[in-house]
């Protein structure tokens, strides 16, 4: 474990539950939330076999309406 992660998880082991919720929410604003996650990586690798397969529906064959 690095330096710097070290020292961090010792001051929050200090905090209290409140406290370390505060600051989980705050850590949570540094985190890109658009990365796919295995789930999304194995629904695009399906769409894109139904694709090949040519068993998607064109845009314009479906009624909107």
């Amino acid at each position: 474990m690095s330096p710097i992660r070290n020292l961090l998880v010792g001051m929050i082991d200090c905090l209290e539950e409140p406290e370390q919720m505060l600051l989980f929410e705050i850590a949570k604003r540094f985190i890109p939330d658009d990365i796919a996650t295995q789930e999304d990586i194995s629904a695009h690798a399906a769409a894109v076999e139904e694709y090949r397969r040519g068993e998607t529906i064109p845009h314009d064959a479906i009624n909107w309406n």
